[in-house]
């Protein structure tokens, strides 16, 4: 009788001590909300991380996923050429007009094929790929994984046996690390070609001084730097895409909810690692 008397009385304390952990925890989720969302970025950057090495683990095992790589180098690349052939070019446009105009104040605008070239092939050529090609590459991922996570489709995919990084994030990892290089060296072409046009039509430069400038300067450690920039960008970009489009939650609204951090978790990113990755190629 005494036993039953005190498991109701722990009963009774029971409701009262969940209600007050609850209440606590909200007090401190509203004093301190950074430190939630600290846990939580860590949280997602490892599972990033994880998915990343997943992945690349997947890749080099059997059986090959060729046939899927390749259609995704068509939806991702051929498809992206015309927004990174137009930013290449306004980039090389705007870039050589005010290099040439503040050069022109003492006299060496007839050097400004050097800057120019410098500038592309190192920083503004795989940034603003990334950047502009990039959010349209990681939101797109996330749109469509992420409607295929709402829908229970990769509850589908596991319930058959398969394994969804193998066969929906390898793909998407694997063209996008081929893809942004391939963008990148075009967008150095085409800004290139671009900022000879101004100098010419303003500043009376001829084709051949500006092109033996860029030649005579630019390394191939120059233009390799930006290259291997754009290989990292686009691992970013894959990994970040597919990450928050697996991670969807509250139908189409989480979709339009993940889609919209995509884009704003990868230009913060590709912006960080550009700065990191700089220090590292200088230091070399």
């Amino acid at each position: 009788m005494a036993a039953r008397t005190h498991r109701r009385r722990d009963d009774l304390h029971e409701p009262a001590e969940t209600e007050l952990t609850q209440l606590v925890q909200q007090e401190l989720a509203a004093i301190l909300p950074w430190s939630a969302r600290l846990r939580e970025g860590i949280v997602s950057l490892g599972g990033m991380v994880v998915m990343f090495g997943r992945a690349l683990a997947r890749a080099v095992r059997g059986p090959s996923s060729l046939s899927a790589t390749a259609y995704q180098l068509e939806v991702l690349g051929i498809r992206s050429l015309s927004i990174a052939t137009l930013t290449a070019l306004f980039a090389g446009l705007v870039l050589s007009l005010q290099f040439a105009f503040f050069m022109a104040r003492f006299g060496v605008q007839h050097t400004v094929g050097k800057v120019v070239v410098l500038t592309l092939f190192r920083e503004l050529g795989p940034v603003l790929t990334a950047l502009t090609v990039g959010a349209r590459i990681g939101s797109g991922i996330t749109a469509e994984l992420g409607s295929m996570a709402v829908t229970e489709q990769l509850d589908a995919i596991r319930a058959l046996g398969a394994d969804p990084v193998k066969k929906l994030v390898t793909p998407r990892l694997l063209a996008c690390m081929v893809v942004m290089p391939a963008l990148t060296a075009l967008a150095d072409v085409f800004g290139l070609s671009a900022g000879s046009v101004v100098v010419y039509t303003q500043y009376d430069i001829p084709f051949e001084q500006y092109f033996r400038s860029a030649i005579e300067t630019a390394t191939l450690m120059d233009f390799g730097s930006g290259i291997a920039k754009s290989v990292v960008f686009g691992g970013i970009i894959a990994v970040v895409g597919c990450s928050k489009g697996f991670s969807v939650t509250g139908g189409t609204e989480g979709v339009g909810r993940a889609t919209t951090e995509t884009v704003a978790i990868t230009s913060v990113a590709v912006c960080l690692s550009d700065f990191l990755l700089t220090k590292l190629f200088l230091a070399l």
